[in-house]
């Protein structure tokens, strides 16, 4: 096998989702703006089995497009999440987008401080931090567990409803919980079941979704 040197960006995309058509048929059964977020996450990851933990609930896409399209403000849980974002593929949604509507506390002194003085985690004190700004938000979770369940309850307990949940936390420890008691929520939601996840995941979710606009 021969490496292919004269290739562009554009033609190694295009090559790569003709791959994944090709070794996988689920482009023939979801509807396409599904489908642009399980071939983006195949893609993000290599991974044909990825998409078989992809759910979409409450007519998450086009819920999260329209959010997008009024410029609602984004809480991400890792400043991974927030770098990761394309200001310039927000801005064709809605020209008012700038790093100011990307919300991400983890590093706030705030935060730190009551994490420390409470014994609890920074990322579950960010979302309770966040809490103001929830209702019609986007949100997107790719680390942290307890953040997605804090968010999950704030839905549950006191009515809060974003506009969009991306729930894409990693690991080991509260993450198949934190998920489950995502699906619970009557709110839209892209959600990875099971143990996988992580930042990049979420951001590659939320850029396929403007893919549909």
């Amino acid at each position: 096998m021969e490496i292919r040197w004269n290739l562009s960006g554009m033609e190694i995309e295009r090559e790569s989702f003709r791959v994944i058509e090709s070794e996988c048929d689920l482009h023939t059964r979801l509807p396409a703006p599904e489908w642009r977020v399980a071939r983006r996450l195949i893609h993000t990851t290599a991974d044909l089995r990825i998409a078989d933990t992809l759910a979409f609930r409450r007519d998450a896409i086009g819920s999260g497009l329209r959010a997008l399209r009024t410029g609602a403000p984004i809480f991400c849980d890792s400043k991974m999440i927030r770098a990761g974002l394309s200001v310039e593929r927000l801005r064709k949604l809605n020209p008012g987008y700038g790093p100011e509507r990307l919300h991400c506390f983890i590093s706030d002194p705030d935060v730190i401080a009551r994490a420390k003085a409470e014994g609890r985690t920074r990322a579950l004190c960010a979302a309770e931090k966040a809490r103001p700004l929830l209702d019609g938000s986007i949100v997107l979770i790719g680390n942290a567990p307890l953040a997605l369940a804090r968010i999950a309850r704030y839905i549950q307990e006191e009515g809060v409803r974003p506009a969009l949940v991306v729930g894409m936390p990693v690991g080991f420890v509260n993450v198949v919980e934190s998920k489950e008691l995502l699906a619970r929520c009557d709110v839209p939601q892209i959600v990875l079941e099971g143990r996988r996840g992580g930042s990049a995941l979420a951001v590659t979710t939320l850029h396929a979704v403007m893919e549909s606009a």
